[in-house]
């Protein structure tokens, strides 16, 4: 069985536990491995802050572009059915063909890193036209004063959020935004045993 996501237990883990819900959104509980849980934890909360104190600037990019070619690598090896690609800069948007839309109409998953008054990391696992399904791993109940921007309690193993693409597409600094340009960075995730193809997709519609 697949269980509801989590949210992250301190103020600097969205990354590890992004990550985390990814795997448990893609497959079932009795189908994961406990090395992917070992090495997410392991790599991820590398960043120092300011002040040079460890683990408190959450994960860098690097170790998730890191974590993702070693779950590639996991997958082969083990003959686990994952498969993640990176995507940085302006590949990194929503639009009708875009490589995340694609992604999430093939029953993917995209970890994004978005703006939270910080870089933050959440998990998209949909698109319905204009909005994509999130699960934001920071805990809140008071709604957002943002509009494109809706809390969703009653759906535990998919999401807590619907935003419209304009919001997570502004190269600002407002709440779910990708950001800049050239900082913006994700990581697709798939389940190639549930994958479907455009072609699967284009058939469907």
């Amino acid at each position: 069985m697949k269980n509801p996501l989590n949210y992250q237990t301190t103020e600097y883990d969205c990354g590890p536990t992004t990550m985390m819900n990814a795997i448990s959104f893609l497959f079932k509980r009795e189908e994961i491995s406990p090395d992917i849980t070992k090495c997410i934890m392991q790599y991820c909360l590398d960043g120092y802050n300011s002040r040079g104190e460890a683990y408190k600037s959450g994960t860098t990019d690097t170790a998730m572009w890191f974590l993702s070619n070693w779950l590639n690598h996991f997958g082969k090896v083990r003959k686990f059915p994952v498969l993640c690609e990176n995507l940085s800069g302006k590949d990194v948007f929503i639009s009708e063909n875009s490589r995340i839309t694609e992604c999430l109409q093939q029953k993917g998953a995209v970890v994004a890193k978005v703006m939270l008054g910080c870089w933050h990391y959440v998990l998209f696992t949909g698109i319905e036209g204009e909005y994509v399904d999130l699960f934001d791993p920071y805990y809140r109940q008071k709604p957002y004063e943002a509009d494109g921007v809706f809390m969703i309690w009653d759906e535990p193993k998919r999401r807590n959020r619907r935003v419209h693409a304009d919001v997570l597409n502004d190269t600002g600094k407002g709440i779910y935004a990708l950001g800049k340009t050239e900082c913006r960075e994700c990581v697709l995730l798939f389940n190639t045993r549930t994958r479907q193809t455009m072609e699967q997709i284009e058939y469907i519609i």
